[in-house]
């Protein structure tokens, strides 16, 4: 049996518990929220088995700091007098260099073991009441370890969070993780929350299909969430805005000017390009 410690039940931190009560191991789950209702619900429903006190942490095999990047530093700050040695500290913000700076400081001077993490699965909705048993079924996780070849390490973090569903991990640093996720989620989530604001959405009733809902997806978004990511990532993620904006002026362009033979190319470039790097 391991003990996990939640920080946070939200989609993420609510998805983790409930992923632990319904996985084949046996799991104890404590929980902590600024939410009482939140905690009661969550216990109500057989997701949690208690709260997570300073008591209770000691009893931790491993905790899942699952808030935003600011509240997750302050937590780690506070609490990681607390922390067991014996126990692994997996954060779960979606941007990496602040928090693993935090996490790496905190666990040399306390000494624990801390990972940073990221889940590559969610839903445009948020809250516990959202959250799944499935959420991380067959999903990378992302890890940002103290030591890339340490086979030990990350054997033990594979098992607490492959337990919750996820089909494998990937290890990164916190400066490519960052980068990479400026274009892979980052980006996506700017074009589609601008994309929506066209005056011809609201008549697009009956003229819409697969391409619109693919592209406005996650414009139905959390703001202050990803306000907080677009922030923390801005170095990266200013640069792919720079990136797509360059690319569509020359889409523009093509256009404007009736220059089938450089929009054909543009096209062709972006058929092949997709081809290879999809596969």
């Amino acid at each position: 049996m391991k003990t996990i410690g939640i920080v946070g039940l939200g989609l993420i931190g609510g998805s983790f518990a409930r992923a632990y009560k319904a996985a084949d191991a046996e799991f104890t789950v404590y929980a902590a929220d600024k939410d009482a209702s939140t905690l009661a619900f969550a216990r109500l429903m057989g997701a949690i088995d208690g709260e997570l006190t300073r008591e209770t942490l000691q009893a931790c095999d491993c905790v899942l700091v699952c808030l935003h990047t600011a509240l997750s530093c302050a937590w780690l700050e506070e609490n990681a007098p607390f922390i067991p040695a014996a126990a692994m500290v997996i954060d779960c913000c979606g941007i990496k260099r602040r928090i693993c700076e935090t996490g790496f400081r905190l666990a040399k001077q306390y000494g624990f073991e801390y990972a940073g993490g990221h889940p590559m699965a969610g839903t445009h909705r948020w809250g516990f009441k959202n959250s799944s048993a499935n959420m991380y079924r067959g999903a990378s996780f992302v890890v940002v370890p103290r030591v890339y070849d340490d086979v030990m390490l990350l054997e033990r973090i594979k098992s607490f969070v492959m337990p919750a569903g996820f089909g494998r991990i990937a290890v990164t640093t916190a400066e490519k993780h960052d980068r990479l996720i400026a274009f892979t989620s980052q980006l996506a989530h700017v074009v589609s929350n601008a994309y929506i604001k066209s005056p011809t959405a609201r008549e697009h009733s009956g003229f819409s299909a697969g391409s619109y809902r693919d592209l406005t997806r996650v414009a139905w978004l959390n703001p202050t969430m990803w306000a907080d990511l677009f922030l923390e990532n801005s170095d990266n993620l200013l640069f792919e805005i720079d990136q797509i904006i360059g690319e569509l002026q020359k889409y523009r362009d093509a256009i404007a000017q009736r220059d089938e033979q450089a929009l054909w190319d543009l096209l062709e470039e972006g058929r092949v390009t997709k081809e290879e790097v999809d596969g």
